[in-house]
């Protein structure tokens, strides 16, 4: 502001001194001292303003400083706190959905051996998945043969499926879309599969006439395979006595394996567990009772051995847990699949279908937990 008006100040005094001298009065002298204090005490004003001015501004930027701050750390603080309340109404609603899992039947059985070995039948390419339907007065068996296709084979019994020549043949089940991988499973006389061509979509088809009638995507599911032997997998479908789960393995979880508990009807995600059991190595995996057993082998097909559980209900350890041995045979399983009814394992054994009978135990510590 002083530097606009200091250069007119200055002409006004130069004109005015310039028409003193013009005059010749005697009192030019005092004049000009005159002008000269007055002009110094106005600058001395200016310069004075403009500080406060100045200053002015800095407190004014300050504050709004200060208030802004204010408001932010009170913003944070607000959405950290919704933040908190969230986290804590999904635990809860979480453990409640856990609870629920535990609470809906009363098993207690614990895995102790894989007793014994009954080779049914050869048939069809090196992999593939067959198994009963669990469902209760279910005796049905179904046969998926390869890694991909549309078609699935229906038999009226093991019996039947057993037979050289089957009586009567084998219902042969065109679907509208292909499904890929070993890991399906039919469940109250519903195929549930990975349809092809997809990461992690599920198809939940009504057997009767071939209709898909539900789907869902299994999130962080999809982007390796489940079982490191065991490739052309990426979702593996099981049933066992507390209903209809999916396992597959996470590569931000380092790779190990997940199960996914799923509502039958409705496909809904109920529940899920990150588990210790490592994919690498692993040619399948099976569940009784919400224990997650994981099977071990060699590349080129060895002994198969479950050396990792996960127990749902915290009370099976793997490290309490002895390895346990098939039965003794070179063996590569492409997928093995538990029945809760008859307490075995269906396996496909490089194109032989394979029966395992298990033995279980009664776990105290869960039937406690149940009572």
């Amino acid at each position: 502001m002083s530097g606009r008006l200091l250069p007119v100040l200055l002409l006004s005094l130069f004109l005015t001194v310039g028409s003193v001298q013009s005059q010749g009065s005697s009192q030019d002298a005092f004049i000009i001292q005159y002008l000269e204090r007055r002009l110094s005490q106005m600058e001395e004003r200016l310069n004075q303003c403009e500080q406060n001015t100045a200053s002015l501004t800095q407190k004014t930027y300050d504050i709004s400083s200060e208030i802004r701050s204010y408001l932010s750390a009170t913003d944070i603080e607000i959405e950290e706190a919704l933040l908190e309340q969230q986290i804590k109404a999904a635990e809860l609603d979480q453990l409640k959905k856990k609870a629920k899992i535990k609470m809906e039947k009363d098993c207690s059985a614990a895995l102790t051996q894989i007793k014994s070995l009954k080779i049914v039948k050869k048939v069809g390419d090196t992999s593939g998945s067959w198994f009963r339907d669990p469902s209760e007065g279910s005796a049905k068996v179904y046969l998926l043969s390869g890694i991909r296709n549309n078609t699935v084979l229906e038999f009226v019994s093991l019996q039947s499926f057993a037979e050289r020549i089957t009586t009567p043949p084998a219902k042969v089940l065109q679907l509208p879309f292909h499904w890929q991988g070993t890991g399906h499973v039919v469940y109250n006389g519903f195929l549930y599969c990975h349809k092809a061509d997809t990461p992690n979509q599920i198809q939940k088809v009504d057997l009767l006439n071939g209709t898909v009638v539900d789907s869902t995507l299994i999130p962080g599911a999809g982007h390796v395979p489940v079982y490191g032997l065991n490739l052309n997998t990426y979702l593996d479908m099981a049933v066992d006595e507390l209903g209809l789960w999916v396992i597959y393995a996470d590569p931000e979880y380092g790779g190990n394996l997940v199960i996914t508990k799923l509502d039958k009807g409705s496909l809904a995600v109920e529940y899920t567990w990150d588990t210790q059991c490592r994919s690498r190595d692993a040619e399948g995996a099976f569940l009784i009772c919400g224990t997650l057993y994981v099977v071990y082998n060699v590349h080129y097909g060895g002994r198969s051995t479950i050396q990792c559980l996960y127990d749902i209900h915290d009370t099976i350890h793997s490290v309490e847990s002895p390895v346990m041995f098939f039965p003794k045979r070179y063996t590569s399983h492409s997928s093995i699949h538990y029945h809760p009814g008859d307490k075995q394992l269906y396996a496909w054994d490089d194109g032989y279908q394979t029966i395992y009978k298990v033995e279980t135990r009664v776990n105290d510590q869960t039937t406690a937990e149940y009572k």
